[in-house]
């Protein structure tokens, strides 16, 4: 005697490949890890940003305050300026270190102590407005 399969739904064989749920995870965590790394590259970039401004208004500042007396003799006062490209605005103050001694008595040497205060300030890339200052002392003839 020959068996016959009874008749009815044939198996099905299981078809493969990623259901539709499977696929809508996938662009999910996709989406969200290409959202973080574009965060993070975004942010590094406005970082280098603001450091090389940083760097070229330090450059201005130390340019400025080596440039103080050398030029021309100290003498107190402040001047003001804009480097050549016009995005950093300086600032440049000299004023006696002994500030505060006694006039009555006689100077004690023809030199004096000078003190040179250095500003640079910018706008960044953020519309806030940054700055950096710079100060030495220098011996100067006084006045």
């Amino acid at each position: 005697m020959t068996s016959y399969p009874l008749p009815g739904p044939l198996p099905r064989e299981r078809e493969s490949g990623f259901t539709l749920i499977e696929v809508v995870v996938a662009f999910v965590i996709l989406a969200l890890v290409l959202m973080t790394a574009y965060e993070i590259f975004s942010r590094g970039f406005a970082r280098v940003a603001d450091l090389d401004d940083y760097s070229r208004a330090l450059v201005v500042a130390e340019s400025k305050l080596a440039a103080t007396g050398m030029e021309e003799a100290l003498k107190e006062g402040e001047t003001r300026g804009e480097s050549e490209d016009r995005r950093f605005q300086w600032s440049v103050t000299v004023k006696p270190a002994d500030e505060g001694a006694d006039p009555s008595k006689p100077a004690p040497s023809t030199y004096a102590l000078y003190r040179i205060d250095v500003r640079v300030s910018w706008q960044g890339a953020d519309a806030r407005q940054h700055s950096v200052s710079l100060a030495t002392m220098s011996l100067g003839a006084r006045t």
